[in-house]
């Protein structure tokens, strides 16, 4: 138990300081080359963001190893403060000022964890019958048709929307790893949760990246840390056999709850590609760490 909480704090690190290093490498490739063809070229050659890339790939090795051992809600909290992490290094890195209500979310999010980290009991791998399994593939194939579906809605309900189905693919990931019963190249194949989590994370990773690219940060994140978080600890109490440790479960709930709800305050900090501010006479003005024109903060 206590590597996988171990993991477990390791992948919300690794993430949200990915996530900070990747923006100051875009707003360097903003400001060199705007937002074209050429700034995506340009990040390719960010330390900065290649940095953050890395970090990212060790977090999901991380996160990998304490769904394996750690009940589902206790490993999606966790993850999901990353945001935290962001926030902290934002100013440092991106010289974004936290506000007080942002610095108190922080210590929020941190006291949830703790919480979670003293009530959460071990776990191995879910065994659930082959039926269910066969559920989580089909369940990728509904995300991406649901996802093609918002593509077509527009403004704030259609970032909100590609924000819960993408968390929906992050949660669909994490429930097939956690129900993988073995992790041999051969069983993995045979496995539908294998191809389960390749379908969904992609489709989760594709949506992500559009709800983004429609500029409304605040509903996409807010959408996608609830859904990628409540969704599959349900599954995994309700389905999978979850438990907190014996006669901890206020203790649980009350430590999953506040660090979803002191995430959701951070949620301007989710945007890992910073966007030029149009000026009035028409011409992109310089970039800048923090997200513009984004009413996520007082």
């Amino acid at each position: 138990m206590t590597w996988g909480l171990l993991g477990a704090f390791a992948a919300a690190v690794c993430f949200g300081l990915g996530t900070a290093l990747q923006a100051a490498g875009a707003r360097t490739a903003v400001a060199a080359h705007g937002t074209g063809p050429r700034m995506l070229i340009r990040l390719t050659t960010q330390l900065p963001f290649l940095a953050g890339l890395t970090l990212d790939l060790l977090g999901f090795a991380a996160e990998l190893g304490a769904l394996r051992a750690l009940p589902l809600f206790v490993v999606q909290a966790v993850v999901a403060g990353e945001l935290a992490v962001t926030a902290l290094a934002a100013g440092p890195l991106l010289k974004i000022h936290i506000t007080r209500r942002e610095g108190a979310a922080i210590a929020l999010v941190c006291a949830g964890l703790v919480l979670l980290g003293i009530s959460s009991g071990h776990e191995g791998p879910a065994h659930v019958p082959a039926a269910l399994r066969w559920t989580l593939p089909a369940a990728a194939a509904a995300l991406v048709l649901l996802g093609a579906a918002a593509t077509r809605l527009t403004g704030r309900t259609a970032a909100a929307a590609l924000g819960a189905i993408a968390g929906l693919g992050f949660g669909l990931v994490s429930i097939s790893v956690r129900v993988m019963t073995s992790l041999a190249p051969l069983e993995l194949l045979r496995d539908p949760a294998t191809y389960a989590l390749a379908a969904g994370g992609t489709a989760a990773f594709a949506f992500y990246a559009t709800a983004l690219g429609r500029g409304s940060v605040t509903p996409t994140i807010a959408a996608l840390v609830v859904a990628q978080t409540a969704v599959p600890a349900g599954i995994g109490v309700w389905l999978l056999g979850d438990r907190s440790r014996p006669g901890f479960a206020p203790v649980a709930i009350t430590g999953f709850t506040l660090a979803v709800l002191a995430t959701l305050t951070l949620t301007r900090f989710g945007e890992p590609e910073p966007r030029p501010r149009a000026e009035p006479g028409g011409g992109p003005a310089p970039a800048t760490g923090r997200t513009p024109d984004h009413p996520t903060g007082p």
